[in-house]
């Protein structure tokens, strides 16, 4: 069975689970799923990234969306019902709401499950990627497997 690693940071719709669950073909795959609830300190960036992407009525309302421990119960909410949609599509599926240092959580993860490589599903956060600070980038220095990014679809 093929073991993956997933970092999402909002609730798979049915096309990411459709597109993570097929990436292998017919193989068996089991998925971690590791999801950050948001914080505060990325506020300024993601607003940068609203307005580049067009979206500035989303960057006028970033600082409404709940944050550190107000974004405990839905990322919870996200992340069940992201375990419940890949189980549905036939895969093995745990995970975990990850609070403190992701990076260093995902790099155990990895290590500890034998993951055969790492997903990080994600928005465009242009400003973080520029520089090399977004997750898949630093966690291309942190595990030992490939790290393969994707972009997280709307329903």
């Amino acid at each position: 069975m093929f073991t993956s690693v997933l970092m999402i940071e909002k609730a798979l719709s049915a096309i990411d689970v459709e597109f993570v669950t097929t990436l292998h073909g017919d193989d068996a795959v089991s998925f971690v799923v590791l999801m950050q609830p948001r914080g505060d300190q990325d506020r300024l960036l993601r607003a940068v990234d609203d307005v580049a992407l067009g979206e500035l009525e989303e960057a006028v309302h970033e600082g409404d969306v709940p944050e550190g421990e107000d974004a405990v119960g839905p990322a919870q909410q996200a992340l069940d019902h992201s375990l419940a949609a890949l189980r549905e599509a036939g895969c093995e599926a745990v995970g975990h709401l990850v609070e403190d240092q992701p990076l260093d959580v995902l790099s155990s993860i990895t290590e500890r499950t034998g993951a055969d490589e790492v997903i990080v599903l994600t928005a465009p956060h242009y400003v973080e990627e520029f520089f090399h600070r977004d997750w898949a980038s630093r966690a291309r220095h942190k595990v030992g497997v490939p790290v393969l990014k994707l972009y997280a679809h709307s329903e």
